[in-house]
């Protein structure tokens, strides 16, 4: 789907970093059909010596020699990044955000007028591979558009398509949940110190259990609740682990800090 395209990357931290190892590592462009633009001369010679990929500090060129052009810059900075490309854009290239907050709308206001555009929320366990990304695709960009980015997201992880206005739950959930995720290692784990186990051993129980029972859930068809019942035996251990829980309101929290979460993205969105 890539094929004979050369992809452009602004921005060349972690996340630039796992897209880039996640094109080259499922072959869909070759090292020479990726070139990275970043301001910082570490992070190319990281970007280099890590991937074998050309890489410039001039944003405007690596815009100007792809037909893909990723923006994996920070948002407070793109504004100044699309006014440095902009003239070397057309719609002949297909632009991929991945700034959180920064809109379609804002994007294609820079932009020469019918920019094709996916605004897109990966997560963090995309440095792994194991990434969450949510796309939404402006009024321009095709199907075909939306085919070929998630091509690339495909390449470190699973992908939603999802409408715009759905972007800020999005960040909210999948964007921050790796957070929750691990403060809830971190306090199963404390449970299990607190009861004696060591600390390593703690660690890794818990992170492998909610490893485990997502794969689980990810694995069949069953409803989360249906699988809690498999675990859980009348009057046994889990249903008393199950009732503090509860008592804790930890349903409630967690919609609660995802709803905060959204809050919060849809504020930051505002002031760009």
């Amino acid at each position: 789907m890539l094929k004979g395209k050369k992809v452009g990357l602004i921005g060349g931290g972690k996340m630039g970093g796992a897209l880039i190892g996640g094109i080259l590592a499922r072959h869909l462009v070759p090292a020479d059909g990726l070139i990275v633009a970043d301001a910082d001369p570490k992070q190319r010679e990281e970007m280099n010596k890590t991937h074998g990929v050309a890489t410039t500090e001039s944003n405007r060129l690596a815009a100007k020699s792809a037909q893909v052009i990723i923006l994996a810059v920070k948002p407070q900075n793109m504004a100044e990044v699309l006014a440095d490309i902009s003239g070397v854009v057309d719609k002949s290239k297909l632009i991929i955000s991945i700034a959180a907050g920064i809109t379609i709308q804002f994007i294609a206001e820079r932009l020469k007028q019918g920019a094709r555009i996916i605004r897109t929320m990966p997560n963090t366990p995309a440095i792994i591979g194991e990434g969450m990304t949510a796309l939404s695709a402006g009024q321009a960009a095709t199907k075909d558009d939306m085919a070929m980015a998630q091509h690339v997201f495909n390449a470190v992880g699973k992908t939603v398509v999802v409408k715009e206005d759905q972007m800020d739950a999005v960040t909210g959930l999948s964007g921050s949940g790796p957070a929750y995720a691990f403060i809830m290692i971190e306090a199963l784990s404390d449970g299990g110190v607190h009861m004696g186990l060591s600390r390593d051993t703690a660690l890794t129980l818990a992170a492998q259990t909610l490893q485990g029972a997502a794969r689980l859930f990810l694995w069949g068809e069953k409803h989360p609740g249906q699988l809690k019942d498999m675990v859980t035996s009348p009057g046994g251990t889990t249903i008393a682990g199950i009732r503090v829980l509860e008592d804790g309101k930890i349903r409630g929290t967690l919609m609660a800090a995802v709803e905060a979460a959204t809050m919060r993205s849809k504020a930051l969105g505002s002031q760009k």
